[in-house]
């Protein structure tokens, strides 16, 4: 099945790798027809004679090379090779260069219906077809087991890519299901006072009043508590209940005892104290009187 992927999705690397194996062949049957003619070696040799026996032979390699295929794509690749990988391999190339050697060389000697013998086969044959194949089919394994490493440890890479990006999704559709059901608002404040913290439940918060770069925390408690903040930062973060009444004010709507309208617009909180609102925010607060 990986195969037939690859050979789908790769077609003009393939038809790259079958023009070069073509040119070989035809560059070792010219070479070899060149050597029979120039040192006289004899015998009716012809082109293309010794063309079906070199494509014999490259295609034994190219039928064994799927045992490399197989062998990478079922062992879990790594990008970074390992000295164990690459020992395997190693295994793995010369004994496919060596099965290579002994199927030709079986061949070449029932070709020419020499006397089949293992003295023959091992004194004759396999020293030759030894030297004359066995580089070029090194080579050739070497090349398509990087290649194939390569290949698959991509593969891998774009699996665990897709899983992170389909999780990516999965958190995003369940973060838009679930953000209008959970408030994420503090229900304390948490200011710093010297080396120690102070913790406020926000409940018990009066109003806010802008200072500068800071923040004055008023609570139900009469106490008043600095805070490096701004109004516009903090708002989000609390409840529904805080309003901008004044660009220099929130108010926790809950300590309202009244809206004055005398002269400016107030609010007046529990304990009496009036905080300003402003034109622009007076329809915001009537709405929320209103509708509380």
């Amino acid at each position: 099945m990986y195969l037939l992927n690859y050979i789908k999705t790769h077609k003009r690397i393939l038809i790259l790798i079958v023009s070069v194996l073509l040119l070989t062949i035809t560059f070792e049957t010219s070479q070899q027809l060149y050597y029979i003619k120039r040192f006289n070696l004899g015998g009716d040799a012809t082109f293309f004679i010794l063309l079906k026996n070199q494509a014999f032979r490259w295609f034994v390699w190219v039928v064994l090379s799927a045992v490399i295929f197989y062998y990478i794509q079922s062992t879990k690749i790594k990008k970074d090779l390992t000295f164990t990988h690459v020992l395997k391999y190693a295994s793995l190339i010369l004994g496919l260069v060596i099965l290579n050697v002994v199927i030709i060389s079986i061949n070449q000697m029932l070709t020419y219906d020499d006397t089949f013998t293992i003295s023959n086969l091992t004194n004759e044959y396999l020293p030759f077809f030894m030297f004359q194949k066995a580089p070029m089919y090194t080579l050739g394994y070497i090349a398509i087991t990087i290649i194939m490493h390569l290949y698959f440890a991509n593969e891998q890479l774009q699996i665990k890519v897709q899983d992170l990006s389909e999780l990516k999704l999965t958190n995003a559709r369940l973060y838009t299901q679930l953000k209008d059901r959970v408030d994420d608002r503090t229900s304390v404040l948490n200011i710093k006072i010297g080396n120690k913290r102070k913790i406020i439940p926000v409940n018990e918060v009066l109003w806010i009043e802008a200072d500068d770069y800071c923040v004055k925390v008023h609570t139900v408690d009469k106490n008043c508590y600095t805070m490096r903040s701004s109004l516009k930062a903090l708002l989000p973060k609390l409840d529904t209940n805080f309003l901008r009444v004044h660009r220099k004010a929130i108010a926790n709507m809950t300590m309202i005892k009244e809206l004055s309208m005398s002269n400016t617009p107030n609010l007046i909180l529990n304990d009496n104290t009036e905080i300003p609102v402003s034109k622009s925010h007076l329809k915001t607060v009537k709405d929320f009187l209103s509708d509380h």
